[in-house]
């Protein structure tokens, strides 16, 4: 044993120094826990402790994909997808859930039978009465489908044929940081995998030269603030978190060379680095030293990959204009989108995408026109664009915020302004693409756009029928964490088949 030991022993003093930790004693005890474990797993039955892939029960899903190239669990339809995320709460009511009735109830109190004590946030309980708020903003039916849109998104009317509508959003929180929590990762408490990042898990990569999860956000952003946990991994090993690009000269934090160095012995430091961390491997078996290792080689790929993939400079004019004059612009949204489908198209698995400001407690009309000008025309030439390069049919497009808006007024209303208060029990969001049945709204809300009437859908039926439309049996991506099987969407969720082609 010694003789063999000693064979395992570097010539480099550095790491023989690591080395020095397995003496003898370390290594019959590391052993002699692992055969116990061994021969305790045969006494339970080997399936049942550990897993079986083929009865669906498996602690360790990371094995299974890594080494089956990470198949799903049936056919997919969606190989990637481009999340808008409208941070903030658009208002459906200015936007696509159009209630005519309401305009002869202008100003007149929203009723106890509709209301039914559903709770109110702490800006809005306190009023002494909450009159309904029709909107201002005119609506129209376009398409094949005549589906409403308002005229706040004259470029989204365009698309609605290749847009479902679910108009019967649900979900569980009234406040935008548990909300958007919640919608990003399946729990309203930080600290779970985000949506990337499980599929990141459980799909890997279709290019090593870049991320799987890419987020990207709207420069200049006013409303709420976001986190880095919204894209982070949570328990899951960290070389699956979303790496955030941003505007500039520098997309990504720290890949570039410091100044004065040439980066010529990057990949012998890299290198001796990777002995070092097997070294520690070795001993310690922690997976996260593997997973670091993971990182540091994808930053030394992507040290080349980054500037080529956003690099606009081969984009031809009639795409610029496509987008819109902002996406001229590093940052905005509409480049933001742009670059997004560049990413898709160069492997990336997922693209998260934030705009803030849609949080219109006062001035609601304008701040919907406002936000809808920034956005309106960059997402409706997405889907156009995916469709003129045969992307859209494997491509998952997904717009929508944290939760919607009130039909009552918060603070003054009068006949050309209000605000609306956070509402989460109905609401709009669509998706476009992969597997989606094109021009259709799905469910309906009453005539005052606050209670769901006809086919509601959670916050945790949106995430599995989202993991539906990449293979994935939402059940069945688990991973054990502290004694405990976790998946995105926790203990509940079905798939939304009737929206499905």
């Amino acid at each position: 044993m010694c003789d063999h030991h000693d064979k395992l022993r570097s010539n480099n003093k550095d790491l023989q120094k690591v080395e020095k930790m397995f003496d003898r004693r370390e290594f019959l005890t590391k052993t002699s826990l692992g055969i116990g474990a061994l021969a305790l797993g045969s006494l339970l039955n080997m399936d049942k402790a550990w897993g079986n892939v083929k009865n669906n029960v498996q602690p360790d899903l990371e094995m299974f994909s890594r080494n089956n190239l990470g198949l799903p669990h049936h056919m997919p339809k969606a190989k990637r997808a481009i999340y808008l995320f409208q941070s903030g709460g658009p208002s459906q009511l200015e936007l696509f859930d159009y209630k005519p009735k309401l305009k002869d109830l202008f100003g007149k109190e929203l009723p106890e039978s509709v209301r039914k004590g559903q709770r109110l946030t702490g800006m809005s309980a306190d009023q002494s009465t909450l009159p309904i708020a029709a909107s201002i903003i005119d609506f129209k039916q376009y398409g094949e489908s005549r589906a409403w849109v308002s005229n706040a998104m004259p470029y989204l009317s365009e698309v609605v044929d290749d847009i479902c509508f679910i108009k019967s959003m649900q979900t569980d929180a009234i406040n935008h940081d548990p909300a958007i929590t919640f919608f990003q990762t399946g729990s309203q408490q930080p600290g779970r995998p985000s949506i990337g990042s499980w599929l990141s898990y459980g799909l890997g990569s279709d290019n090593e030269n870049l991320p799987t999860f890419i987020t990207l956000i709207s420069k200049n952003g006013a409303g709420q603030p976001l986190y880095s946990r919204l894209w982070g991994n949570g328990f899951l090993p960290t070389e699956h978190q979303g790496v955030q690009f941003r505007s500039g000269k520098d997309p990504v934090l720290y890949l570039t060379d410091p100044e004065n160095y040439d980066g010529h012995d990057r990949r012998r430091m890299l290198d001796y680095l990777g002995k070092l961390n097997n070294v520690q491997n070795n001993f310690y078996g922690d997976p996260e030293i593997n997973a670091r290792m993971s990182q540091y080689e994808m930053a030394f790929r992507m040290q080349t990959s980054i500037p080529e993939v956003t690099d606009m400079s081969d984009e031809p004019d009639y795409i610029f204009d496509m987008y819109g004059k902002d996406s001229r612009d590093p940052g905005t949204y509409a480049a933001n989108c742009l670059l997004g489908r560049k990413l898709l198209e160069k492997g990336v698995k997922f693209v998260q995408l934030y705009h803030q400001g849609w949080d219109q407690h006062i001035g609601c009309p304008g701040g919907v026109l406002g936000n809808a000008k920034k956005t309106d025309q960059a997402s409706a030439a997405l889907i156009k664009d995916l469709k003129q390069r045969g992307m859209f049919e494997d491509t998952l497009v997904i717009w929508g915020g944290e939760f919607g808006r009130t039909v009552y007024s918060q603070g003054t209303l009068t006949a050309t302004d209000y605000g609306r208060d956070h509402h989460p029990k109905a609401f709009t969001m669509f998706m476009a693409g992969a597997g989606v049945k094109p021009g259709i709204s799905y469910g309906e809300t009453d005539d005052f756009s606050y209670n769901v009437v006809k086919d509601p859908v959670h916050t945790h039926d949106f995430q599995a029928t989202l993991m539906h439309l990449f293979g994935i049996d939402h059940e069945r991506l688990i991973f054990k964490h502290q004694g405990r099987r976790f998946r995105l969407t926790d203990v509940h969720g079905h798939v939304v088949k009737d929206i499905l082609s």
